[in-house]
Order: C-alpha cells, then sequence, then structure tokens
C-alpha cells in the first residue's frame, strides 16, 4: 500500500476519530428512527465542533512559521 494511505489509516484510528465516528453512526441511526434527543443534538454539536476545530486548526500554520512577526 501507498505510504500516505497507511498514514492516514494511522491518524483515523486515534480515539478521537474513533468517537467521533461512533457518534456519527448513532445520529445516523436515530436520525432514520426519528429518535433524536435534544440532548444527544447538544453533544454531537460539540463534539463534532472539537473535531473539526482541531483538524483546523493543525492544518493552520503557527504565528511566525512563515517567517514573518505578524506586522
Amino acid at each position: 500500500m501507498n505510504k500516505s494511505i497507511l498514514e492516514g489509516l494511522g491518524k483515523l484510528l486515534c480515539v478521537k476519530s474513533l468517537v467521533t465516528l461512533a457518534l456519527t453512526a448513532v445520529f445516523a441511526v436515530l436520525s432514520l428512527g426519528g429518535g433524536i434527543s435534544q440532548e444527544f443534538m447538544t453533544v454531537y454539536a460539540v463534539v463534532i465542533a472539537f473535531y473539526f476545530g482541531t483538524q483546523s486548526r493543525k492544518a493552520l500554520p503557527a504565528k511566525g512559521d512563515d517567517g514573518h512577526d505578524g506586522t
């Protein structure tokens, strides 16, 4: 297999990703059954926001990484 594919699969298996995938699966099942509670929606929204917030934070360069001091 390609090395980048294996690295991607390795990153996918971290606990944060597994929890997000499990909650998404539960969300899909509950939405098909029509039994989503407000409490679950709140928890799901917080987890998804945290997950994508940390992912986008990793993609952004840290301040000063581009050789500029921000001015």
